[in-house]
């Protein structure tokens, strides 16, 4: 049952429900990275409602189903975007990439690990608590959750959370949890969401994150 563990930093964002606003985290966090002279890839894991494609305005040419289901290898089917971020499109509209067992989910994780040419991996998950979300954090060694002042997101951040840390792989001292408060009126509402969320956390589930900061709200 040992991981394979990928050679990139390997940057998981994901939250407890919909639109809190992971995927404009996850290209905006690239965008930086290639500021920095990294090398990116996004991973949009959000099965059969890709949105990454869309926000790039970029159209793919395959997607995960060519890696899964017709032999491709993870350097096939990735996209190259704005600022030369790569991307890999998880198929829109595409049922079947919505249930994806295990053996599909430990090949895609494996197929990530052998991008020894890339400096940071950063995995946009879909919401929720489903099989391939788990799977996604459990393989990944930072796990960014983003979470909004709105009292559904506070506790579906939690139950997520839950969920992580009671895995049977979660190893506590290979993953780590950090979150982002998103859409935040000002600085101090997103140390207090902080502080509410990592309250229970710490003492229900033994195991306290780490604050990232803030992304105020901005029509």
């Amino acid at each position: 049952n040992q991981q394979i563990r990928p050679t990139a930093r390997v940057i998981t964002v994901t939250s407890g429900k919909g639109g809190v606003g992971k995927s404009n985290m996850s290209i905006n966090l690239a965008i930086q990275f290639r500021k920095m002279g990294k090398r990116v890839i996004i991973l949009d894991a959000d099965f059969g409602l890709a949105n990454i494609e869309i926000m790039f305005g970029a159209v793919p040419k395959h997607n995960l189903c060519d890696l899964v289901y017709e032999g491709k290898s993870i350097s096939d089917i990735i996209t190259w975007g704005p600022m030369e971020v790569g991307f890999i499109s998880g198929g829109s509209g595409i049922a079947g990439m919505s249930n994806l067992g295990r053996d599909a989910l430990t090949c895609i994780i494996q197929n990530l690990a052998e991008l020894d040419a890339i400096d940071v991996i950063i995995v946009d998950t879909g919401a929720g608590i489903s099989e391939s979300v788990l799977e996604f954090l459990v393989a990944s060694g930072e796990v960014l959750l983003v979470t909004t002042p709105e009292p559904t997101s506070i506790t579906d951040s939690y139950s997520l959370l839950k969920a992580l840390y009671r895995h049977p792989r979660f190893e506590e001292d290979y993953t780590k949890v950090k979150m982002a408060a998103n859409r935040v009126d000002n600085v101090k509402e997103g140390q207090i969401l902080f502080d509410k969320l990592n309250a229970v956390v710490t003492r229900y589930l033994k195991t306290p994150m780490e604050y990232l900061g803030c992304v105020p709200q901005d029509p």
